[in-house]
């Protein structure tokens, strides 16, 4: 059975533009997989206490067969093996970042695997690209529909939308 599963990209290292298109064509080479919906680049202010350069963010949605560990272990995979992503500070500077934020409607909460992404609902950088592509889609635990998650949330983070000929690094 297929399932739609929703993914937050995100690069502040080398050329984001490049990262996030490169990313998007490992996603879509997943076994058993297709990628079904991509939203615009944004480009966003980093959240949390490390000082670093601006990120370029997207969401995909993802039709997939495979289970949500699986999916997951593929994700890390494409950080690590392809964008040799090191993990030395947390919330830092990242050549790739991939999340999963929703598989179907499923509420998973297992040690190293919770969906929907803990902090979905918080991120304006994840929520904005997220109601380009789905803001009828409802948050699993909370019911509401992404659009009002959007439109309720307070945040000081910066959100800008990259028109095409505005993507290059």
């Amino acid at each position: 059975m297929e399932i739609e599963a929703y993914i937050a990209l995100g690069s502040n290292l080398g050329n984001r533009e490049h990262n996030l298109l490169r990313a998007v064509a490992e996603v879509g080479r997943l076994p058993e997989s297709r990628v079904t919906a991509l939203s615009s680049f944004y480009e966003t202010s980093p959240v949390g206490t490390v000082r670093q350069d601006a990120f370029y963010n997207a969401v995909l949605r993802l039709s997939t067969r495979l289970d949500a560990r699986s999916l997951l272990t593929h994700l890390l995979q494409i950080e690590d093996k392809t964008f040799k992503r090191v993990r030395t500070i947390h919330q830092g500077p990242r050549s790739m970042d991939l999340d999963l934020l929703l598989y179907g409607d499923r509420v998973i909460n297992e040690e190293d695997l919770v969906v929907p992404h803990p902090r979905l609902a918080e991120r304006r950088f994840v929520l904005q690209p997220l109601c380009e592509i789905a803001p009828e889609l409802l948050h699993p635990l909370t019911g509401k529909p992404m659009h009002e998650l959007l439109a309720s949330l307070e945040s000081d983070e910066t959100v800008v939308k990259l028109l095409p000929e505005e993507r290059c690094d």
